[in-house]
Parts: C-alpha cells; structure tokens; sequence
C-alpha cells in the first residue's frame, strides 16, 4: 500500500539494471526523477561504473551528486567529497599478477578506463557471444545501443599500466579463477562476481575492500546532514548489497542478485517495467 510523505527524502539510484538497462534509461523514469527534486527530494546516481562510464545521457535527468566506482568517489553539488584509489604499491602487484595469468581487464579511474594495447579485441571475443543474444528492442527501452562501445568507448590502451591511478578492475576472462588470485593480494583486496554472471569465477570485480556503495552514502549523509531513516536506495546487483542494507528503505529490483531480495524492504520492476518510478509514486516521492 502506498505510503504518502510529505517530508523530503534522499535516494540513491543504481543505474544498470535498475535505473538504466543496455545504457538507456525509461521515460518514466527521467520523468519521477525531475519530479521528485522539484517537490523537494534530493536524488542520486549511485553506481558501479567508474565517472568515465556514466554517459551524458543518463546524467541529463539532473541529479544532486554522484557516487561512481561504487563508492570509491563522491561528488556532491559539483564539490567532490571522495576520491578514492589503490595505494600504488598494491595497484602494480594487481595488475602484475593480472598479466602474469593472461588475463584480459580493464582498471577503472573517473577519468578514463585503462586497458593494455590489444585487450579491446579480447573483450570483443569474451563479450560478443554474451550481448549477442540480448533483444535489441523491448516496447519501453530502445536497447540499440551497443553494449561493447559502452565499455569500450572510455577506453585508454597502452603497453605500460603499472603506474596508473584506478579504484577498481573489471576483469571479463581470466584463465585462473579471480578467487585464487586474491590470496596473494592480502585483506586490502575485495572481489564480487561480475555482474555478466555468464562468465563465472573466471570474471569479477577487484575493489579497495571497506569500500562500497553504503560508504559512498554515508560521506554524502555526513555533508548534508542527512537522516538515515530518510535515505531510500534501489538496486540489483551484488555491489547493493550494502547500500540496500544501510538505507531506511532498501528496494531491489524484480530478478535480481538472491543476496539483495533477501535484504531488501521492497521489490520493485526491472526498467522495462518503470521499476524506478513505480516505488517513487508507492513511497509518495512525486506528490
């Protein structure tokens, strides 16, 4: 049943999977976005990508801030509260280890992904078969974007990646299971799976571990003065764990990851089905 308020809220929105799918975001939900700040709610992007890979148009519903590389950077307002990277040292014997296994990854800085000479044509050969077999139309998302030219476009190669500064790798092929390797990296190093879960153990995401998404919105609570009872979050996937966890409201999203619908408040419909707006209108966030 839905539940009127009046007071103003804060909400953290995943993009893939939840406010966006193929990189397209539902009108309806551009729409409860603008919406929701205009009666007085604030309203931001909370995601896994790294700054790099959240393309302008799904900036265009206008948030008040963003938290990227699921947790690791903050920008409030234009005011970036949060930068975080890898302490070099360890960033090196990462990508060490990565090359030393053949394995084909990207690392992710706000400013850019970075990849080795070479690694574009591997992704097209682990990925193609993957998005292959996606639809490319649905009736409510025009899924015509191209998701390899999403991760590709940011991209930039070179022979030499020991001394760049990142926060996390998506690694998408690795000849050794990425559990096995994050023994050697010690407890500083998280993984979760990746999010194409058709690439098993041999894919996942390395990050700062003590960073996530729930830290991301403690920084922005912490700048704001936000109640943590008024903090509402919507996800899907694994990195939500903790943000659904934290939030007064935590929302997952219909077949999502089985750890976020078991710590989830509410479920909601996936973009097709205008999930985003549809608990927007339920928790009387536009009017």
């Amino acid at each position: 049943m839905p539940s009127q308020t009046a007071r103003p809220r804060a909400i953290f929105l995943d993009i893939d999977g939840t406010y966006a799918d193929h990189g397209l975001a539902p009108a309806a939900h551009v729409d409860a976005v603008r919406t929701a700040r205009k009666l007085g709610h604030l309203v931001f992007v909370c995601t896994g990508r790294p700054l790099s890979m959240v393309p302008a148009h799904i900036l265009d519903a206008g948030f008040d801030g963003t938290i990227t590389g699921a947790g690791a950077r903050v920008e409030v307002n234009g005011e970036i509260l949060k930068d975080a990277r890898f302490e070099p040292d360890l960033a090196a014997r990462i990508v060490e280890a990565l090359d030393a296994h053949h394995a084909a990854y990207i690392l992710e800085a706000p400013e850019a992904l970075h990849g080795r000479i070479g690694v574009d044509r591997r992704l097209r050969e682990v990925l193609g078969p993957v998005f292959a077999g996606r639809p490319q139309h649905d009736g409510v998302l025009s899924t015509d974007v191209d998701p390899l030219e999403d991760i590709l476009g940011p991209m930039q190669y070179s022979d030499d990646l020991h001394s760049i500064s990142y926060a996390k790798v998506s690694c998408f092929d690795s000849p050794v299971p990425l559990s096995h390797l994050m023994e050697s990296f010690g407890p500083d190093v998280g993984l979760i799976p990746s999010s194409l879960s058709a690439l098993g153990d041999r894919a996942g995401e390395i990050f700062m571990a003590g960073t996530h998404k729930a830290v991301g919105i403690q920084a922005v609570e912490a700048r704001l003065g936000l109640d943590r009872a008024d903090i509402i979050a919507i996800g899907d996937s694994a990195n939500d764990i903790e943000m659904l966890e934290y939030a007064g409201v935590g929302i997952a999203v219909e077949g999502g990851h089985p750890a976020v619908l078991a710590v989830a408040d509410r479920i909601t419909a996936p973009p097709a089905g205008n999930g985003v707006a549809l608990a927007f209108a339920e928790l009387g966030l536009l009017g």
